[in-house]
């Protein structure tokens, strides 16, 4: 039997209780406990300390130098301070709430101790002790994530246990060329040396090895998937006049960009492919990602099919259809709208003309994916901030079409790093130039202290008939939290700006109320807008001026640059004023980074650095693979070297016949790739 197929209970030593603990931490089979690695690992390694900074954690060996003094404290707390001679200085060590360790220690006996030093007292807080000298291999102590009754100690002693009957069956996984061209350790040693390892160096080689195979196996899947998926979508050609497409290009009221331009080809010559496009198209806020869409669209018409554009909300969706019948009706096509506010005869009307074939491009929210629905034929699908639609509700318009192609958009910026993990099944188009004309967003950080000036401010653009956006992180007072809230927000502001109407928006309001609120602010029937993060993303106001946020240290790179972006879309000067007060370092260089740089793929890309791929998407339902060991930030270089593996092995013969691949094919049998299942 394989080890992933053998229970733990097989090991000698693993009874029905310690199996029912580690069944706690995810641990079933003796694989996943071979498996099952440390998240991080402490330094014992001896230092001289002469070298010690302060507050730094450190391992020392001394000499025991006097009598322990032990101090007692209400509810059973304690202090036992010693005096121990490391070299030639004499220091006083530690001991919190450890009074038993005063028969333990003696005069002349040698210690090994780790913990926090205090350089100005000559101190180290102590929270590990050996007795005697350190033997050297014990100077990195794994430490792995642990619940209930499971301690640290115990799964290690577990994994010994394991390694010591099972070890030598770890079957390798990577082909001999991988493991002689990168000088990769077998994957046994690098398993056993994650556990039990003899130095840093052989931490880092054991380390390098796991992190190639995980990102070789995940990219394996990735591309395997792009490959069937491309295999299967005998997609539509769509027979469209390059001719007829540029002439609809000039016909535009603006030149495309360069980076326009690019996106365009790349689309089109997806669609004219045999195989079913899917392509995720990303363009910073106001790149011109609907220019783009327009130009999809009048080619998947102009071929005889029909398009279909999907967006989150009723506004953005009347935006869209405002946008795209200006630029495609002068064409004669034919570009109906259709939410849950269409009702009656109007909405049995489009449906009817849609299902004949005479409306040639359909707009609307998830109500385009209603049964009721039927498109004559459809060959293009456009989905607007993608992420904010389920795989079902996708999957469901796509299937409305005999495998039309299929184009995802998003005001995101995804750093790449990010884009070809999560999107590995995806073609990427990238719109990284702006327009011509379009004016900078003045940014600026101001302190709490500061709130009037940035008032004044903004009473200033409101007196010359602007509008403006005042964002906070919270919806209510919160007892935790000591930061603005919406609501108090907009008690002061009513007050300050009395003269004029201030709005409120938040995630508890009803989707029809939030719709109303946003409408009288689109239509300059409110002139301030006091709203939580959900202020929607691509919401066009070309009048507001103004974006003031609220304890700005409270929010990712991204999520602001996203924020900021609701200005700025009209001709007039626009400002986004950040009000924070950050304690961390890490707050302030994001404010600095925010009032630096108005590019959002380099916001991004710091936005990852800073806060990990977890939080990148603002929350963890982001679809980023878990990784066991890799990183996808400092791993980056590995990342490309196993895409670019996993690409050339899926499109090779050797994959799928030869014996030295056996492993990873029985990876993707397990995966269910190889069952032709398709991603969506």
């Amino acid at each position: 039997m394989k080890l992933n197929e053998l229970k733990v209970t097989e090991i000698n030593g693993i009874g029905e209780s310690k199996s029912e603990e580690l069944k706690e931490l995810g641990v079933v089979s003796v694989m996943d406990l071979l498996e099952y690695l440390p998240f991080r690992y402490d330094n014992h390694q001896l230092k001289d300390l002469a070298d010690v900074k302060h507050e730094e954690r450190a391992t020392i060996e001394g000499k025991v130098h006097s009598e322990p003094s032990l101090r007692y404290f209400p509810r059973k707390k304690s202090k036992l301070s010693i005096r121990v001679l490391i070299g030639r200085y004499l220091i006083t060590a530690v001991f919190f709430n450890q009074p038993y360790l005063k028969k333990q220690l003696t005069p002349g006996q040698t210690v090994t101790l780790t913990g926090k030093w205090d350089a100005h007292k000559m101190t180290l807080t102590v929270n590990d002790i050996k007795f005697g000298l350190q033997p050297q291999d014990e100077s990195i102590d794994p430490i792995y994530p642990v619940k209930g009754e499971m301690s640290v100690k115990q799964v290690r002693r577990l994994i010994k246990l394991a390694f010591n009957q099972y070890g030598e069956e770890v079957e390798e996984v990577l082909p001999k060329e991988s493991l002689e061209s990168y000088k990769l350790w077998p994957r046994k040693q690098a398993l056993y040396s994650l556990h039990f390892p003899k130095s840093f160096e052989h931490l880092k080689q054991a380390r390098r090895r796991m992190v190639y195979e995980e990102f070789l196996l995940f990219q394996l899947k990735m591309q395997m998937f792009k490959k069937i998926n491309r295999e299967q979508s005998a997609g539509e050609k769509l027979h469209f006049s390059m001719d007829d497409v540029n002439r609809f290009v000039t016909s535009l009221p603006f030149p495309l960009t360069n980076a326009q331009q690019r996106v365009t080809h790349e689309i089109l010559k997806d669609m004219s492919s045999p195989h079913r496009m899917n392509r995720l198209l990303q363009g910073d806020v106001g790149s011109g990602k609907t220019v783009v869409a327009a130009i999809a669209l009048f080619a998947a018409v102009s071929s005889g099919s029909q398009g279909a554009l999907m967006v989150p909300t009723e506004i953005l969706a009347e935006q869209h259809y405002h946008s795209l019948l200006q630029l495609l009706e002068p064409h004669q096509i034919k570009v109906e709208l259709l939410t849950s506010s269409v009702k009656g005869k109007r909405r049995a009307d489009i449906l009817a003309k849609l299902a004949e074939g005479e409306v040639n491009v359909l707009i609307g929210t998830h109500a385009l994916i209603q049964d009721e629905v039927v498109f004559h034929q459809l060959g293009l699908v456009i989905t607007d901030e993608q992420h904010r639609f389920g795989v079902k509700q996708r999957r469901v318009l796509r299937e409305k079409g005999q495998s039309p192609d299929v184009l995802f958009m998003t005001a995101t910026p995804i750093p790449r790093t990010l884009a070809i993990s999560v999107f590995g099944d995806m073609d990427v188009s990238v719109i990284d130039e702006m327009p011509a004309g379009r004016k900078a967003i003045e940014t600026y950080w101001a302190k709490h202290n500061m709130l009037d000036r940035v008032l004044g401010f903004v009473q200033k653009e409101l007196d010359q008939g602007r509008q403006a956006y005042v964002i906070c992180p919270l919806i209510e007072e919160s007892d935790k939290l000591d930061v603005q809230n919406a609501i108090d927000v907009h008690a002061q502001l009513q007050h300050y700006f009395h003269q004029y109407r201030v709005g409120l928006m938040h995630g508890r309001l009803h989707s029809s109320e939030k719709e109303e609120v946003m409408r009288e602010f689109t239509e300059n029937k409110c002139h301030v807008l006091v709203s939580t993060t959900v202020v929607e993303v691509g919401v066009n106001v070309p009048n507001a001026t103004m974006m003031v946020i609220y304890d700005a240290e409270r929010f990712g790179l991204s999520q602001l640059h996203q924020l900021r972006g609701r200005v700025g879309r009209g001709s007039d000067q626009s400002y986004c004023i950040l009000i924070a007060d950050p304690k961390s370092e890490e707050g302030k260089e994001r404010m600095r980074i925010m009032t630096e740089t108005s590019d959002g793929f380099v916001l991004s890309e710091k936005d990852l650095e800073l806060r990990g791929p977890g939080d990148f998407f603002g929350s963890k339902q982001s679809g980023v693979p878990d990784f066991k060991i890799a990183d996808i930030v400092h791993d980056y270089r590995v990342l490309e070297v196993a895409r670019n593996d996993a690409s050339r092995l899926v499109n090779s013969e050797a994959l799928f016949h030869e014996e030295a691949y056996a492993p990873l094919r029985s990876f993707l049998e397990k995966e269910g790739v190889l069952t032709s299942e398709r991603l969506d």
